[in-house]
Order: C-alpha cells, then structure tokens, then sequence
C-alpha cells in the first residue's frame, strides 16, 4: 500500500486537528487560569490604587502633624524663655523680700512679748500722772 500524496495530506490535516484538539484541551485550563489571574490582577490594582490613596492622605496628616508639632516646640521654647527671663527673676525678688521680712520678724519676735508689757505699763504710768493733774489742777 503507497500513500499518494492526497493520503498524505489528508493524514497530515487528521494529525493536524487531532494536535489542534490536544491542545485546546490542554490550554482551555491555562486560558481560565489566565483569565483568573487578570482579574485578581486587576483587583489588586484597584486595592493598590486604594492604598496608595490612603497613604497619601497619611502623609497629609502626617505634615500636618509635624507643622504642629514645630510650633508647640516654638510655643514651648518661648514659654521656657519667659519663665527664665521674666518670671524667675521675679519669683526670685518675691521669695527675697518675704524671706527678709519673716527673718525680721523671727529675730524680733520675743521683742513683742516685752513691747507689751511695756505698753501696759506706759498705760498706768499715763493714766495715773493724769490722775496726779487732774488733782494738783483742782487743788
């Protein structure tokens, strides 16, 4: 039995179709995995997308955070300034003032006791050469 060039073509065309069959059997799978993947592809774009979006809004607030954060440090340094420059000195003078003034009261605290007594007897001594006038203008 000769293959005529017909027989041959036409088995070449059956081998053909029969490849052509094996194949797309074996890439239907690859394709649906293919198609499958594209689409995960696609929704991580858009979640990366989302991402990328949240990020920068961080990053907004993030600068915002640091220009606030600057000024209280500003605040801060000028709070600490005032406080070195104005109020401790003046803390300062108050502090000397009622220091001296109790330190002159402490030492002449038992002075008092005295002045007291001296006082009271000023008061009789007054009040009896009062009396003693008023009896020699009388008399």
């Amino acid at each position: 039995m000769t293959l005529t060039a017909e027989d041959l073509l036409a088995i070449s065309q059956m081998m053909e179709e029969m490849l052509d069959r094996k194949l797309d059997a074996r890439l239907k799978p690859i394709e649906h995995e293919l198609k499958v993947l594209k689409a995960e592809v696609k929704d991580l774009k858009g979640e990366v997308k989302g991402l990328k979006a949240e990020v920068d809004g961080l990053k907004a607030e993030v600068d915002g955070l640091k220009k606030e954060v600057d000024t209280l440090k500003t605040e801060i340094h000028q709070i600490k300034l005032f406080q070195e420059n104005i109020i401790m000195p003046r803390l300062n003078d108050i502090e000397a003032c009622y220091t001296s003034t109790y330190q002159r009261y402490k030492d002449h605290a038992d002075r008092m006791e005295q002045t007291y007594e001296d006082v009271a007897l000023l008061k009789k001594v007054v009040a009896s050469h009062s009396e003693m006038l008023q009896r020699a203008g009388t008399a």
